[in-house]
């Protein structure tokens, strides 16, 4: 075990009263959700380009006016973050997978494959979320433990969340699996608008499904484990400990607002 996985004493008192556990659950789940996939405005910049360069293509067919006009507010969008100094993962994702749709169409002059390499990634995407299941170490469970500051804790001392963790992944590689069973099909039969305009109505609801879901599975798991704060706690404690075996008297112990 990691000294993030180990057993401590912490762990009885890391779980809070049930009803005030729960509802803690809940907000905590939340904030991390919005925070990991971007909320409102990461859904908007994930579909805008795509919607922009399906609807310029719908009017004119021109593919290299589309392509670079998807480019472009890819680009507009991430220096609006930066003005704004907001967070840019959500949008630099965003710009590079319009880049290389991009690249794609251009060196083939096929329209279609602009959206190739993001469908790619989706089956990609997918595959992931299954195998890492199986494997033990669900996907989701890594990209949220962070955010909820239990990092692998839950892995060998919080199994409820990782049997949670396994859900939530299943629901995504299934959900983005059937996904790619409608887009795959359309790419090789269907004319670049047809596609483009499926791709654009399923880019939201299949995603807010997989949020939900995972919303629904978390917030019914236990609490999450704040294993940096066992740290702070075990490294107070060690400070105490030195400072009484030299005689000294402990030192004050920081303020959460402290900096």
């Amino acid at each position: 075990m990691t000294s993030l996985d180990k057993p401590t004493p912490t762990d009885q008192a890391a779980a809070p009263g049930p009803a005030h556990g729960a509802h803690d659950s809940r907000a905590v789940t939340e904030a991390a959700l919005f925070d990991a996939f971007g909320g409102v405005r990461g859904m908007v910049e994930t579909v805008l380009p795509g919607l922009l360069f399906v609807t310029i293509y719908t009017i004119n067919k021109d593919l290299h006016l589309s392509a670079l006009a998807a480019l472009g507010v890819s680009l507009l969008l991430v220096a609006v973050r930066l003005v704004r100094r907001d967070t840019v993962k959500h949008a630099f994702s965003g710009v590079f997978g319009v880049a290389f749709g991009v690249v794609f169409a251009m060196m083939t002059g096929n329209a279609k494959d602009f959206y190739l390499p993001g469908m790619l990634y989706t089956l990609g995407l997918a595959i992931a979320y299954i195998v890492t299941t199986l494997a033990g170490v669900p996907l989701i469970g890594l990209m949220l433990g962070p955010v909820f500051k239990e990092n692998l804790s839950w892995r060998t001392r919080n199994p409820g969340r990782k049997k949670a963790y396994a859900k939530a992944s299943w629901a995504w590689g299934l959900i983005l699996l059937a996904k790619c069973a409608i887009l795959f099909p359309l790419y090789w039969w269907a004319d670049t608008t047809q596609l483009g305009w499926v791709l654009v109505i399923l880019k939201i609801p299949p995603f807010l499904l997989a949020v939900y879901l995972t919303w629904l599975f978390l917030a019914k798991a236990p609490p999450p484990i704040d294993v940096f704060a066992e740290m702070e706690a075990e490294e107070r404690a060690e400070e105490e400990r030195k400072a009484a075996a030299a005689g000294q008297a402990p030192p004050p112990h920081p303020h959460h607002g402290d900096v």
